[in-house]
Order: C-alpha cells, then sequence, then structure tokens
C-alpha cells in the first residue's frame, strides 16, 4: 500500500519539476529559441492555430527567429499574432519570410527576470513540499486504519522525505542553470 502511494506522490512531484520547466521555455532569454512562440495563434481560415503548423520556425543566429509561412497570404495574419502576444518583438518581413530580432537584455531586465525566475521555482517547491503532506498524511490513515504498522509508516515517512529532497534539488538544479542562461550576456 505505502509503494502505491510514494509512487503516486511521485510523479506528482515530477509533474510540478516538469511545468516549471517548460514555465522557464517560455522565458525570454537574450537567446532566440522558437519555444518563444509556442503559444502564438494564428487566424488559419477562421480557425486559431499554433504557429508552428502553418510555417517553418528557424534559429539562424543566437538573436533571430525566422518564420517561413507555407502559403505567402499567412504573412499579415502571422505578424498580428506576434504584435498581439505579449512577447515585445516587432516581426519584419521581405514578402516571403518573417524576421524576429531578439533584442539584448540589460543588466536590469536580467536581474527581473531572475527574480520572477526565482518566484516560481519557490512556487513549484511549496507544490512539492504540499505533495509531501499530503502523502505523509496518507501515510498516517493507513496506520490509524491498522492497514500498515508504526515502523511501515517511519519506513515511509523517510522515503517521502527522501523523494521530496530530490525534487527540489531538481527544481534547484533547473532554477540554477535558466539563470545562468540568463545572466549570460
Amino acid at each position: 500500500m505505502t509503494k502505491e502511494l510514494i509512487t503516486g506522490m511521485k510523479l506528482h512531484m515530477e509533474k510540478s519539476v516538469e511545468s516549471l520547466r517548460k514555465e522557464y521555455q517560455r522565458v525570454r532569454t537574450g537567446r532566440a529559441t522558437t519555444t518563444l512562440l509556442d503559444d502564438v495563434r494564428v487566424d488559419y481560415y477562421g480557425t486559431p492555430t499554433s504557429l508552428s503548423q502553418v510555417a517553418t520556425l528557424a534559429v539562424p543566429e543566437p538573436r533571430t527567429i525566422t518564420i517561413q509561412p507555407w502559403e505567402s497570404k499567412l504573412i499579415p495574419a502571422i505578424e498580428r499574432a506576434i504584435l498581439k502576444s505579449e512577447l515585445g518583438l516587432n516581426p519584419m518581413n521581405d514578402g516571403k519570410l518573417i524576421r524576429l530580432m531578439l533584442p539584448a537584455l540589460t543588466e536590469e531586465r536580467r536581474k527581473d527576470l531572475v527574480k520572477g525566475l526565482k518566484k516560481q521555482a519557490e512556487e513549484a517547491k511549496v507544490a512539492v513540499r504540499n505533495i509531501r503532506r499530503d502523502a505523509i498524511e496518507g501515510l498516517k490513515k493507513l496506520e490509524k486504519d491498522k492497514k500498515i504498522t508504526e515502523d511501515d509508516l517511519k519506513r515511509g515517512e523517510k522515503e517521502v522525505q527522501d523523494v521530496t529532497n530530490a525534487e527540489t534539488a531538481k527544481i534547484d538544479e533547473v532554477f540554477g542553470h535558466k539563470e545562468k542562461e540568463v545572466m549570460e550576456v
């Protein structure tokens, strides 16, 4: 019984870490990446469609993203979608290709980004701790209902704490990697 509870808890914690990774992918650093455009939706014949489904995205240079629409008549719709997004990027087109130039980040902006990243990491840690609390409560309930022994409870609590420590370390690692990426000049 404790194995199922701990396995379920570990899966929930891993989802929290994965969610943090996905949030971090959306953060604009000084380097271009096509994941910045993951949330951009283009009006494609009346249907909001992901940009990657109507164009080829590429990063030819560290601060440039190119968008090659599959149909040239989509260029104005793509430009509108990018301008409407909260990316703060100004699309430039030559009739066939749209270029997005990412401006270099100022030192102040980098520090602000790191503060936001730290806050997100802390929220992920809180989520992991809440999952830990729920798992320990579940173990105590099993012990109270005489489904596990007191020794099983202690072993289970130790295992829960070990998993929590491992997931918290992963969060710190993800944050440290993204912080380094943001602070790079």
